[in-house]
């Protein structure tokens, strides 16, 4: 197996997206903007209910992997290490990671069923997402190769893990191995449920640190209960190195040890879908810092692939799309 840049961690999900009202939340009683765990018999139940919606089509999604997709597609190479189940659906996933040249192993496959995930998205484009994990749920240390990250720059952990104990063995291993060879470590805090249910298990994955911590506003005031964005970072540059905490289409907050609190100003476009967005933008963010830029260049450059992505329905961009990006930031 080749050498890899990035060497990530997540939930692989298949998400089926919906065109809904605030009223049809309300309804099914979601927090509008959050992800909500649930069981398969609950999910076939929301889907009966949103025959009558705009069925926007089928993606392979999970955070992390949407993170891993923008990183490769830009041009870095990437591993990522899930649980699928041996199904359809599994290979639909699978082949839509080949297609970037994502790099994945023959442990992820095992019997069960692969995660899917309702993402429904309201007039004013935020997205609001149901979930049953399936075989994801159990993701643990059997089913990854770690050989590749012990030649990666960087290990790439989703905060959607931290409901898993069994995932917090695999993120534990993959972290000593990652200091053990000088590979740097970046996590995403994900979701505000995240942050509100499992803020235990995020430390547990954050566990004595981090070299980046990426989030958005809300995550950032309730995982440090401050009253200021600009608190927020000062209080999560005591857990990480460099703290991104992304602002929709205002940009990104910048903060790094030893130095002044940095403004990105994002990109102006109408948005659409923000499913995927802070992902983009952390795949954007890491490929730039492989390519020996800036935090300030690289957040210009997340912004950049997130606004694309919120511009269009779906958590990715075509292959074509990353390229095209890409050309622009060489030239």
């Amino acid at each position: 197996m080749a050498s890899v840049e990035l060497f990530s961690i997540g939930n692989a999900l298949v998400d089926q997206e919906f065109l809904v009202d605030d009223q049809f939340l309300q309804n099914a009683q979601l927090v509008k903007g959050t992800m909500q765990l649930c069981d398969a018999e609950q999910q076939a139940q929301l889907v009966k209910n949103l025959s009558q919606a705009t069925h926007k089509g089928q993606a392979s999604g999970g955070s992390a992997a949407n993170t891993t997709v923008a990183f490769s597609a830009l041009g870095g190479t990437s591993f990522y290490a899930c649980r699928v189940g041996n199904d359809a659906l599994a290979n639909f996933y699978l082949h839509d990671l080949q297609q970037v040249k994502v790099q994945t192993h023959q442990k992820s496959l095992s019997e069960g069923q692969t995660g899917t995930c309702i993402v429904m998205v309201t007039p004013d484009g935020e997205r609001t997402m149901y979930t049953y994990l399936g075989i994801t749920a159990e993701l643990s240390p059997e089913q990854i190769d770690y050989e590749p990250l012990k030649q990666a720059k960087w290990l790439y952990i989703e905060g959607y893990l931290a409901t898993s104990p069994t995932a917090h063995q695999a993120v534990a291993e993959a972290r000593q191995l990652a200091k053990a060879h000088g590979v740097k470590i970046a996590i995403s805090l994900s979701d505000p449920a995240m942050v509100q249910y499992a803020k235990s298990g995020l430390d547990q994955l954050i566990d004595d640190g981090v070299d980046v911590l990426f989030c958005n506003e809300q995550e950032a005031l309730m995982y440090t209960k401050a009253l200021s964005i600009e608190q927020a970072s000062e209080a999560l540059l005591n857990i990480a190195q460099t703290v991104v905490i992304t602002l929709g289409s205002k940009g990104a907050l910048i903060g790094a040890k030893n130095r002044s609190i940095q403004m990105v100003v994002g990109e102006a476009v109408e948005a659409l879908d923000s499913n995927g967005a802070g992902d983009a933008f952390a795949g954007g963010f890491l490929y730039a810092l492989t390519q020996d830029k800036t935090v300030e260049q690289a957040a210009k450059i997340g912004n950049i692939v997130a606004a694309k992505v919120v511009s269009q329905y779906g958590p990715r961009l075509s292959y074509q799309q990353y390229q095209d990006i890409a050309g622009q930031l060489e030239s």
